[in-house]
């Protein structure tokens, strides 16, 4: 995936880094667990954006303009939100144990201060309540991207020369905000229904107060009789790789000290929290060709003794991989990777005590037996570690007579070796992968997928920066994260894997943009443990994938008529998403993917309250 793709000047990245956050406090606040707002908090935001048409916004009405708004588009800051008829109702329907998202969008011609939001505790007929202190509020912050909302044409080239646009993503808390004359600010609203909440309509308030004015909207939400499992337990495997380097980077700590671990422990929550599965380590030193803004570094130590022998030191592996667990990671580690960029490997001479950089062509004499060595030695420690059935080694796409001569030399070493690959989809590597990621365009047929399952192999799906639509850009619309999940359950994927979770460039609280890539396409949450709407909206579309799969294992246990045809009926509508490998603007518009989700979250509602009869 990322090994085909050129490598930059990285001096000229680094010196764009964001300002040292030095001194004890604050230190002391990263070692405390107390995960600090991001740097550029009190920064105004980037003005990339062109005024709003000055007739529609002399036509709003003055003060605080209020409304509930889908979470599945963009709202922009200088433009009136195309919003009809203000919505004063947030009405939603949920499990036990489900997160619903809701936006409000608040606007204005003139400037209104002190804006700011109280929520009431939410109570049924019965007394029951659902505690206001479970929704969580959020500014949605701005940032800039390099292409307009719901681009077409996007490049995987170098792409500064396009000009910048504001697009709303980063989520970030809140007590109280200004609102600056003919804007727009959406606030991100976030319901997390305990798992031991009576089912039930419940009823509640949201206030928006400030200077000039408030409003009182009301919500109404069904709870459900089913319970979602916590995110540990979900069977979707997500798969975002991860680089740590880059938090240690960004907050300026050293690495592996215990300020960086404390970020990385409030860091890594966030993708447990969304079933996030594999936890990505490095066996090597910079895989991918150099090209991130922090490259990624080995967390194994290759030493080559004076007498030719191998020693390998595995402190900073065991220390991610037992962080990562502790927060709920545990399904699977991949190991990156026998196939680098450009066959380049790097050790630790112990005669001279520099690092070696040398090439090792998978097909050589020099690869197979200096990774006989270490593949011996990590097979040891993964099995005293407990780990070694949960491990995958990890191959890149690479040229195919490469990665067919470096599944010869692990297989050779053990078959009990487990490899995952992430790329076009080969039929001559299905049965040498234990777990196969191929990208959208180039995939498996469904039955293959099938038969991949039936040997008990699993097969997830990625997207990069191809296909354009469905992804997950800064200014992809954000119901195409959603649709991820729908397009995993209804193709039969196990999952869904994406570069990156955390690859972040110089200053993405304020700026998206990479020098070689589209805004985004390098990271789903934001330093500062913060997500964003692109990450919840890919959350909701796992959290729909375990629905249906519970629903269906209910629904064919039952020998109710009408559950039988609910259950047809839904797997008619996820043949819908599948079949039409034209990935233009024509076939996967907005309209088109959000139309196709909302069907099935109806009928998944519907079919819950039958079978809960």
């Amino acid at each position: 995936m990322r090994g085909i793709l050129a490598a930059c000047c990285l001096s000229c990245l680094l010196a764009a880094r964001v300002p040292a956050q030095d001194g004890q406090e604050h230190r002391a606040k990263i070692a405390s667990g107390k995960v600090p707002v991001p740097p550029y908090h009190f920064q105004p935001e980037y003005t990339f954006d062109a005024p709003g048409d000055p007739q529609r916004w002399s036509a709003q009405p003055k003060g605080l303009n209020v409304s509930f708004a889908s979470t599945d588009q963009a709202y922009f800051r200088s433009e009136v939100p195309d919003l009809p008829q203000q919505s004063q109702l947030w009405e939603a329907t949920g499990w036990k144990g489900e997160r619903l998202n809701t936006e409000l969008v608040v606007w204005s011609p003139d400037t209104v201060s002190q804006i700011r939001v109280t929520v009431s505790d939410l109570v049924n007929d019965k007394g029951n309540v659902l505690a206001g202190g479970n929704v969580h509020v959020y500014l949605v912050r701005y940032v800039v991207s390099n292409y307009p909302y719901g681009a077409n044409e996007v490049s995987c080239g170098a792409t500064d020369s396009n000009p910048p646009y504001l697009m709303p993503d980063r989520l970030e808390p809140f007590q109280r905000f200004d609102l600056p004359a003919s804007t727009v600010r959406p606030i991100w609203l976030s319901l997390d229904i305990p798992a031991g909440t009576p089912a039930g309509l419940y009823r509640g308030t949201i206030a928006v107060g400030s200077e000039k004015g408030s409003a009182t909207l009301r919500t109404q939400i069904t709870v459900q009789a089913q319970t979602l499992p916590p995110p540990r337990d979900w069977k979707f495997r997500l798969d975002l790789w991860q680089n740590p380097w880059v938090v240690a980077w960004y907050y300026h700590v050293a690495p592996w000290s215990a300020e960086h671990k404390a970020l990385l422990k409030e860091h890594l929550r966030l993708y447990a929290e969304a079933g996030g599965k594999y936890i990505t380590t490095y066996a090597v030193h910079s895989p991918w060709s150099d090209n991130s803004y922090m490259i990624e570094g080995s967390m194994i130590e290759w030493t080559k003794r004076s007498d030719g022998t191998w020693k390998f030191d595995y402190d900073i592996f065991d220390q991610y991989v037992q962080l990562a667990m502790a927060v709920g990671i545990t399904k699977a580690i991949t190991i990156y990777t026998p196939l680098p960029w450009g066959n380049r490997f790097r050790y630790l001479d112990e005669r001279s005590g520099n690092y070696v950089y040398e090439t090792w062509a998978p097909d050589s004499a020099t690869f197979a037996s200096v990774w006989r060595a270490f593949l011996g030695d990590l097979k040891r420690h993964l099995e005293q570690r407990g780990w070694f059935n949960r491990t995958y080694l990890g191959i890149n796409e690479n040229e195919m007579p490469l990665t067919l001569a470096a599944i010869r030399v692990i297989k050779a070493h053990s078959p009990q070796w487990k490899i995952t690959y992430a790329g076009n989809w080969h039929p001559e590597l299905d049965s040498l992968l234990n777990d196969y990621s191929p990208i959208i365009t180039s995939e498996p047929s469904q039955q293959e997928v099938r038969g991949r399952s039936t040997r008990g192999s699993t097969t997830t799906y990625y997207v990069c920066c191809t296909p354009q639509k469905p992804n997950t850009f800064v200014f992809s619309p954000p119901i195409e994260g959603r649709y991820i999940g729908w397009y995993a359950a209804a193709y039969g994927y196990d999952g869904f894997l994406r570069w990156a979770y955390d690859a972040w460039p110089a200053d993405p609280v304020r700026d998206a943009r990479h020098a070689l890539w589209p805004a985004g396409d390098e990271f789903l949450v934001y330093p500062g443990a913060s997500s964003s709407v692109r990450f919840e909206k890919l959350r909701e579309g796992i959290v729909d994938y375990e629905k249906i799969r519970t629903l269906r294992a209910l629904a064919s246990r039952s020998t109710d008529g009408t559950i039988k045809r609910q259950l047809r009926e839904l797997d008619d509508q996820l043949t819908t998403f599948v079949g039409d490998r034209d990935y233009s603007k024509r076939s996967y518009d907005q309209t088109r993917i959000t139309e196709a989700v909302h069907t099935g979250m109806r009928m998944l509602e519907a079919l819950s309250e039958r079978l809960a009869k």
